[in-house]
């Protein structure tokens, strides 16, 4: 994982990112169930706030 300086943002695989947060939801939540539906929950969260297509648009690069 490496962050990058002067913006809000870690590069990441979607992999890393979905087993940090089925970690955490595991921790908080006893039933599996109830663990993987919080980690749907906020992986969806988190996407929503993603701009992706905004970027590749724009023409920046992740490297920047």
């Amino acid at each position: 994982m490496k962050i990058i300086r002067h913006e809000n943002r870690i590069d990441t695989t979607l992999g890393d990112l979905i087993a940090a947060i089925s970690d955490v939801a595991f921790e908080y939540s006893a039933d599996t169930k109830d663990a993987y539906q919080l980690a749907h929950i906020v992986l969806q969260e988190i996407l929503k706030g993603t701009s992706l297509r905004g970027e590749i648009l724009s023409g920046r690069s992740a490297d920047c």
